[in-house]
């Protein structure tokens, strides 16, 4: 059952792969950033409350001295990341943005081995180091001949979401500690967001949006919340409570491979030779870190 449960965090990363699909067809159509997240975020409340009400209505129990947590996971992690992700996109190209956020794994390895005692392993590192590499390749950053130049405060926000990402993660490892369900801590995290963006969101934009194809762009907004927020932060929670959370992070770092092979399907968007070798040695990476360490092996 662990084996097989440390399959959900490498899902998850696929499916934030696809983010980007839905995010460019809805700046096409007007949206902006904060929009977007909070355009998935209230259906994705609404499609994890109802999964809640028909699996079991005692997820919805929180213990109020807990809420620092729900409130930590849904500002500091589902809202600043996303914010912080898209701020550095708008600052820098997108390859480097991507090449910042895959730092994340360091800083979520570091959160749990002071909040939570993990151990810092050899085969973590390798693997972490051998994913991030695998991330630059695929990013094309190296075929740019990208040499800098962005400002500092562009640098030091793209970090920041690699940080953000690795609270959020932080936050939901402290509920699964404290006996919650991969739903309860989603579902909470997620209003905690969504009611937090309420002021900055364009209200307007989305009415109108939805008024223009009310069945066509509804279903879009459902299909965008489940397949974005709902599976792959369910998915992620789920492995916490199994999988260490420096691993779950590293094994959820294929999101820039995802992303280029939804690439190529979609937007029909060619990856070079050396983006596929990154493909590869990410793909390489989980998979050894997939594998049950053995008695022997030093990590």
């Amino acid at each position: 059952m662990k084996k097989m449960i440390q399959i959900l965090p490498i899902l998850s990363g696929i499916l934030w792969g696809a983010t980007g699909t839905f995010v460019r067809f809805l700046e096409d159509l007007g949206l902006g950033s904060l929009t977007i997240v909070e355009a998935r975020l209230i259906p994705a409340v609404v499609i994890i409350g109802i999964g809640i009400l028909i699996y079991n209505k005692k997820l919805f129990r929180i213990r109020l001295k807990d809420i620092w947590i729900f409130a930590g996971g849904g500002i500091l992690g589902v809202v600043s990341l996303n914010y912080c992700y898209n701020a550095s996109i708008s600052s820098m190209t997108l390859s480097m943005a991507a090449v910042l956020l895959c730092i994340a794994p360091v800083f979520v390895m570091l959160f749990a081995a002071l909040f939570f005692r993990e151990k810092i392993t050899k085969k973590k590192i390798i693997c972490m180091l051998v994913a991030f590499l695998g991330c630059v390749m695929v990013s094309g950053i190296l075929e740019e001949g990208v040499t800098g130049g962005w400002p500092v405060s562009a640098v030091i926000i793209g970090v920041l979401s690699a940080v953000c990402y690795g609270l959020n993660s932080t936050f939901s490892k402290a509920g699964t500690q404290k006996g919650y369900h991969a739903l309860t801590i989603t579902i909470y995290c997620f209003t905690v967001a969504a009611v937090f963006l309420i002021p900055f969101t364009d209200w307007q934009v989305i009415g109108s949006v939805l008024t223009a194809a009310p069945a066509k762009m509804g279903g879009f907004f459902l299909l965008h919340a489940l397949l974005t927020s709902v599976c792959p932060y369910v998915f992620f929670n789920i492995s916490l409570k199994y999988v260490e959370t420096g691993k779950a992070a590293i094994l959820a770092s294929g999101e820039p491979a995802a992303a280029t092979v939804f690439g190529f399907f979609i937007f029909h968007e060619v990856p070079t030779i050396l983006s596929i070798c990154g493909i590869v040695v990410v793909l390489a990476a989980l998979a050894v870190l997939s594998m049950p360490a053995r008695d022997h092996y030093p990590g």
